[in-house]
């Protein structure tokens, strides 16, 4: 993992939607994951929704 940094705007990401208790709108957002977060290793369909995203592939 590197530094914690975020990019974008931090509302849309999934660390802020979990702890607002949003899973059912992270299970939208995670369907078909192509990225993986540094800071926190969750993963999502589009870079926009993490704060340190790097592709999976």
């Amino acid at each position: 993992m590197s530094e914690n940094t975020c990019s974008g705007d931090h509302l849309g990401h999934l660390c802020v939607l979990a702890s607002a208790a949003r899973f059912e709108e992270i299970k939208t957002l995670t369907k078909e994951p192509k990225f993986i977060c540094f800071n926190c290793g969750r993963v999502a369909d589009k870079e926009t929704n993490l704060c340190n995203p790097m592709p999976l592939d």
